[in-house]
């Protein structure tokens, strides 16, 4: 299996290319790292590649926030230049900067 470069980073603000949701990156996968029955759970005709980079998401949508697990395929950049507004955001990064969101420093105990 070949792994490929991510397109994306973490920090970037994306959103999935059929649903409507958006999030920001805090972690990514080199190839798919989940469950078989996640995976096997997702329609066989949408059913996405597993050699390809899969991106961790604090995502939104109209109704709430969630945690994604996103292949590379499925996500298009973000450019409505609004926030996201995960409550989680805060704990991983200090806020954005030219359109990403900057990583905390982390500080060891």
């Amino acid at each position: 299996m070949t792994i490929r470069t991510a397109k994306f980073q973490i920090g970037d603000i994306v959103r999935h290319r059929i649903h409507p949701f958006r999030g920001v990156i805090f972690d990514v996968d080199p190839v798919f790292s989940n469950t078989e029955e996640w995976w096997l759970s997702i329609p066989e005709e949408m059913r996405p590649a597993k050699d390809q980079p899969y991106y961790h998401l604090f995502a939104e949508n109209a109704e709430t926030t969630y945690i994604a697990y996103v292949s590379e395929q499925n996500l298009l950049p973000d450019d409505s230049g609004k926030p996201v507004a995960h409550p989680q955001i805060g704990m991983v990064f200090s806020g954005v900067e030219n359109g990403r969101y900057v990583m905390r420093n982390s500080q060891a105990n």
